[in-house]
């Protein structure tokens, strides 16, 4: 983890500030990322080598609350250090189901997201790219100056459609629309006509629905299908490529909400998966890093892999030994999630990071020592039902909240003496109140919550 000292004032600022609202930080995760950094070689190998040109498939299993969302959005912020965009999807049987890539295609566009542009970075990460062939096509020299040094507009814009389509030349073999729309986005761009551009850059994020005039204009038809989506994502890749984002992490997460649809959509979801394994593996998509996260009952239940023999032959991984051997290099990573002492490091992590811009730091380091972070560890976990993997949002947001602000700043403040934790329901997600109310048993029939 990255030295508190070290960590500039404002992004100590916004990590402090998402966990007092019981968020998760938008970056510095590294910060406080407790118990990878024994991934972190193999993660960074893996990022290079998408980097240079190859792809990478990888799998994250662990129960409800082992952290697979945390690592996934640990490793999207270390792949955008190194300049590449990243994007993550939540599977769902209605919003995002695997089966139909075209709409995990336009969902990966929806929240793709770079170092310095939110998500949906498309529009910016198009305009870059004509503007990088602009640049490529004027450091060639071959575009004539005026009096003024000024390029002729006209034969710069036919030497930039003509790298383009240099550029574009292995998708339009495969799909001749996305080549198409970008060329009828740029024309439209330079003409001025700002809703016909609209529509085409709406049309190669995958979007339905877009206006039958817009498209003709582009020489496209029709909507983007299943296998149409692939092609989309190869030319995705070389725009990227092209604007000097030299990969793409994308994050399938929650993929074991497949085991709960019905048979014969899970059959056709789990076979596009093992499509996506295959074509990351034979070069179709240079600069892919595919990162998958699920339950171990969807790795090894009947009703996950298992179900479809090729899929499970891909994802096959010994986890036999003790969780400390496990290789991280391996096509699947285990997540073993919290214990109290864990916890406790995550506490203490978060504490040096508050005491490095705190107005009293000496008494927040005095009185938030590591044997109260402790205490505070078990009491919130305690709360939960001895539920450690369900503790860590509560327990970080309790501990800036109510402690490490307070002490900071009521000078006769002692957590020890004047600090009780409460939880209620109202603070709490859904699967934290579940595990509180099973800390309390109820002790009559009339006290037992039914949802209806």
């Amino acid at each position: 983890m990255a030295r508190p000292a070290a960590v500039s004032a404002a992004r100590r600022r916004e990590v402090i500030d998402a966990l007092r609202r019981g968020t998760v930080p938008q970056t510095g995760l590294d910060l406080f990322a407790v118990g990878l950094d024994r991934f972190e070689t193999a993660i960074d190998d893996e990022l290079a080598t998408a980097e240079s040109g190859g792809a990478v498939f990888k799998a994250v299993r662990g129960e409800y609350g082992s952290g697979k969302t945390f690592f996934a959005r640990w490793l999207a912020e270390r792949a955008k250090r190194r300049g590449m965009a990243a994007t993550e999807i939540q599977i769902s049987e209605t919003e995002t189901p695997l089966h139909r890539l075209e709409t995990v295609y336009r969902r990966l566009v929806e929240r793709l997201s770079t170092a310095s542009h939110p998500p949906s970075a498309l529009r910016d990460v198009i305009e870059a790219w004509f503007f990088a062939l602009e640049e490529d096509v004027l450091a060639a020299g071959t575009v004539p100056l005026d009096d003024d040094g000024q390029p002729d507009l006209e034969v710069l814009a036919g030497a930039v459609d003509e790298l383009m389509e240099q550029r574009l030349a292995a998708v339009a073999r495969t799909t001749p629309a996305f080549a198409a729309a970008l060329r009828g986005y740029r024309r439209a761009r330079l003409a001025g006509d700002d809703a016909v551009a609209e529509a085409l850059l709406a049309w190669i994020g995958g979007q339905p629905n877009v206006a039958a005039a817009a498209k003709r204009s582009a020489g496209i038809r029709g909507e983007l299908d299943h296998f149409g989506a692939l092609g989309f994502l190869q030319g995705l890749l070389t725009v990227l490529r092209d604007c000097g984002h030299p990969g793409l992490l994308v994050v399938l997460d929650e993929i074991e909400t497949l085991q709960r649809v019905r048979a014969d959509v899970r059959e056709k979801a789990l076979n596009a998966m093992r499509q996506l394994i295959d074509e990351v593996d034979s070069g179709r998509f240079p600069g892919l890093y595919l990162l998958i996260t699920g339950t171990p009952a969807f790795f090894d239940g009947q009703q996950g892999a298992q179900r479809l023999p090729p899929l499970a032959q891909r994802l096959a991984t010994d986890f036999s030994t003790d969780p400390r051997f496990d290789s991280p290099r391996a096509v699947q990573l285990r997540l073993t999630g919290f214990d109290l002492p864990k916890l406790v490091e995550l506490g203490a992590a978060v504490r040096d990071l508050f005491v490095a811009g705190a107005r009293h730091p000496d008494r927040v380091a005095a009185l938030v020592d590591d044997a109260y972070l402790a205490e505070l560890a078990k009491a919130v976990t305690g709360g939960l039902g001895g539920q450690v993997g369900v503790a860590p949002r509560i327990y970080l947001r309790k501990l800036v909240a109510d402690v490490l602000d307070r002490v900071d700043y009521l000078d006769e403040f002692d957590p020890r003496r004047d600090y009780r934790l409460t939880m209620s329901s109202a603070e709490m997600s859904e699967v934290e109140r579940n595990a509180a109310a099973a800390a309390v048993p109820a002790t009559s029939a009339d006290e037992v919550e039914l949802d209806l």
